[in-house]
C-alpha cells in the first residue's frame, strides 16, 4: 500500500505542481540551515545515494501510516456494526507504529529533525559549525554502533528461538526486531554521509554555498 499510495501522490504532483511557495517554507529552510551547514552542499555520489535512501526511506514510512488508519477504521466498522472485534488489529498496529519509528531515524538527521541545543551553535560562523560537528560526531557514532550491535543480538535471539507476541494472535516477532537493525544501519549510514560533507566542508567552506 505505501509504495502505491507513493506512486499516486507523484503522479498527482506531476499533474498538479503548487502554485505558490507553502508558508513559511522559506523560514523554515533558513533556519534548518543554521542547524546543519551542510544542507547547502549536494555532497558527492556517496552521500547523495545515502541521502536519498534516507530520505526515501522516511516518505515509505510517512506513507505507511496509512496502514494502521485502515485497520483501525476496519476495526471500528467490525466491533460496533457487526459485534465481531478483531484480535490482530490493535496488536498488528502498535507493531506497524514501533517499525516505523525504527526505520524514520536516518530522515530525521538528514533532515535535522532530532532534538538538539544549539543556544551557542548557531552563533558560530560556519567553518566552526562544521569543526563542532565533526568532533561530537564520535558521540553519536559511540551511539550508532552500540543501537545496531544491541539490534543483531536482539534479531538473532528473537529469531533461534521464533518468539512470538504475547498477545492472542501470537505473530512473529523477529521481523519487527529486524527492522529495530535496519534502523540502527540507517541511522549509522546517514550519520556517515553527515561526517563525510562534514569533513570536506570543513576543508573547503566555500563549497557550502555552492
Amino acid at each position: 500500500m505505501p509504495l502505491v499510495m507513493i506512486w499516486l501522490a507523484n503522479r498527482h504532483e506531476k499533474k498538479h505542481p503548487p502554485l505558490a511557495p507553502i508558508p513559511g517554507e522559506d523560514l523554515a529552510q533558513k533556519l534548518l540551515a543554521t542547524e546543519d551547514p551542510t544542507r547547502g552542499w549536494p555532497g558527492n555520489w556517496f552521500t547523495r545515494f545515502i541521502d536519498w535512501l534516507s530520505n526515501a526511506t522516511g516518505i515509505f514510512v510517512a506513507f505507511w501510516t496509512v496502514n494502521a488508519v485502515v485497520f483501525y477504521f476496519f476495526e471500528v466498522v467490525m466491533r460496533y456494526l457487526f459485534n465481531m472485534p478483531t484480535i490482530w488489529v490493535h496488536e498488528g498496529s502498535y507493531l506497524l507504529f514501533g517499525m516505523q519509528y525504527l526505520l524514520a531515524g536516518a530522515y530525521a538527521l538528514l533532515h535535522g529533525a532530532h532534538v538538539r541545543v544549539d543556544i551557542l551553535y548557531v552563533k558560530f560562523p560556519l567553518r566552526a559549525r562544521v569543526g563542532v560537528d565533526i568532533c561530537t560526531s564520535v558521540f553519536f557514532f559511540i551511539f550508532a554502533v552500540a543501537l545496531m550491535g544491541t539490534s543483531f543480538r536482539f534479531f538473532m535471539d528473537s529469531y533461534n528461538m521464533s518468539e512470538v507476541t504475547m498477545e492472542t494472535w501470537g505473530i512473529q516477532h523477529w521481523p519487527v526486531k529486524g527492522m529495530m537493525l535496519l534502523g540502527s544501519i540507517l541511522i549509522l549510514l546517514a550519520g556517515f554521509s553527515k561526517l563525510v560533507k562534514d569533513i570536506v566542508l570543513f576543508h573547503k567552506p566555500g563549497r557550502a554555498r555552492a
